[in-house]
Parts: structure tokens; C-alpha cells; sequence
């Protein structure tokens, strides 16, 4: 597979903001699609925009229940694509738009894999923000997992609240979340769901960047993956997410 052609193609298309071209369904292995998704982060960061820094995604059972995965995955965040708790975004002008529920983690240290491990990564945490995840559902995740890495693992923005240094004696897997839609509670859930804490999230995005000669650099933030299911957006609707103890983030739809 020719990877440039690959990202440039699939580039086009999300410059225009469409779905997922049919005709490279089926055409791309993990490895490729990956390397796909990283040319892309070239292209933006040529364009003059900044990598943030990384999303894991499938992270909580309820998530790999939902797609039928059984792995982790990763995407990049962008500057761009940063949002304070509070935004109000226009409906019409995303794609099928999803909400997940998430630790913002800011790095403190480098991360260079493979052999990070639990100790060392926690210990490279400064900062922790609640966070939702926007996402795009360009594709059909299940019957396409590669073509949906390639394109960033429907990553489209992140909205975070007010940042908490990360102390010795904060325990991630206890924090809780609760979400509510227009006011009414929708879910419950604990940050064990991710991966059973959400620092082993962050072991295994430095160890898996590191497949692809990729350093996870100190100051970079890392959505480490939901603690819910993949919630569908909807037009007119408040989200408001609690996470204690680390605070509130809300994003609604217009």
C-alpha cells in the first residue's frame, strides 16, 4: 500500500468533511492504517496547526462490548481541536457526532517506549482535567476497524474543564463519573472501566507508539479512553459530566 497516496486520499475527504470513501473499505491492514492516520498528523501540522497530543480509544469493556474489539486503539488531538467546558457546538456542522466521557491526563515527563511501565507512567502524570470527547462516526467501526484508525479514530475535538494536579495520592481507577443529558442522569461509571485504571492506558499508548518511532512527549495531553459507552449526540441536548473528584465539564449542541 502506497501510505502517502493512502493519506492523501483520505485527507481530501476530511477536508470536506464526508464519510468515508466505500472504495477503501477492506483495503488497509492495522499497521498501514496507523501509519496512514500519522501522515495525516503530518499534514495538519504542515498546514501550521499543533499536535496537543494523543486519544486511546476501546479502552472500557462497555466500549469494546459496543464496537465488538477487543484492543485499544490510538488517535492524535490537535490544538485546534481544544475546547473549554462550556462550548456550544452546531450540530449541522458535525458528522454523526458521539460524546465520550474522559480523563484528560497531561504529561509532566517523556515517555519513551517500549518497556514503560504502571510506576513510570503514573509518576509522568502532572495533571488531570474531566474531559469529553467528540467524536465523528464517518464509518462503520465494526465492519472497518483499519479505515477508522486511518482516520484518527473518529477523533474530531476534546472539551476539558478546570485542571487538578495529579498527587501522590489520587487513585484514577476510584475516580466516578456522572453524566447528564438536558439535566437527567444517563450513566454511572468508575475509571476502572478503563483498562482497570486509566494510567495503564498511558503504559500501553508509550509502548504503542514506540511500534512507529514515536515518543509520547512531556506536556502532551492524553484522552485515555471512557469510562462509559460511545453516547450519540443529539440537537438541543446539555451534557454535563461530573467526575469526582477532579470537577465538571459541559458541552451542548445547538
Amino acid at each position: 500500500m502506497d501510505i502517502e497516496y493512502a493519506a492523501q486520499a483520505l485527507w481530501r475527504e476530511m477536508k470536506r468533511k464526508r464519510y468515508l470513501p466505500p472504495e477503501w473499505v477492506g483495503k488497509l491492514t492495522m499497521v498501514e492504517a496507523y501509519a496512514v492516520q500519522l501522515a495525516i498528523l503530518r499534514k495538519y501540522v504542515a498546514e501550521g496547526d499543533v499536535q496537543a497530543g494523543w486519544k486511546v480509544g476501546l479502552t472500557s469493556n462497555a466500549m469494546r462490548a459496543q464496537q465488538g474489539i477487543a484492543e485499544p486503539c490510538f488517535g492524535f488531538l490537535l490544538r485546534s481541536g481544544h475546547l473549554q467546558s462550556g462550548v456550544r457546538l452546531k450540530f449541522d456542522e458535525l458528522i454523526a457526532p458521539g460524546i465520550e466521557n474522559e480523563l484528560c491526563l497531561t504529561l509532566g515527563e517523556t515517555l519513551r517506549g517500549p518497556g514503560v511501565t504502571y510506576d513510570r507512567a503514573r509518576s509522568a502524570i502532572a495533571s488531570v482535567e474531566p474531559a469529553l470527547e467528540i467524536a465523528e462516526v464517518r464509518g462503520d467501526f465494526k465492519a472497518d476497524m483499519p479505515l477508522s484508525m486511518a482516520d484518527n479514530a473518529q477523533q474530531k475535538a476534546f472539551v476539558t474543564g478546570v485542571p487538578c494536579a495529579f498527587g501522590v495520592d489520587d487513585a484514577l481507577d476510584q475516580a466516578r463519573v456522572e453524566v447528564y443529558f438536558n439535566g437527567q442522569q444517563g450513566a454511572v461509571a468508575m475509571g476502572a472501566e478503563v483498562m482497570g485504571n486509566p494510567v495503564h492506558s498511558v503504559v500501553w499508548l508509550a509502548n504503542k507508539l514506540s511500534e512507529y518511532g514515536v515518543v509520547l512527549e512531556s506536556g502532551m495531553r492524553i484522552m485515555s479512553g471512557s469510562f462509559t459507552q460511545q453516547f450519540a449526540a443529539r440537537r438541543g441536548e446539555a451534557v454535563l459530566s461530573r467526575f469526582t473528584p477532579f470537577g465538571v465539564v459541559e458541552v451542548a449542541f445547538d
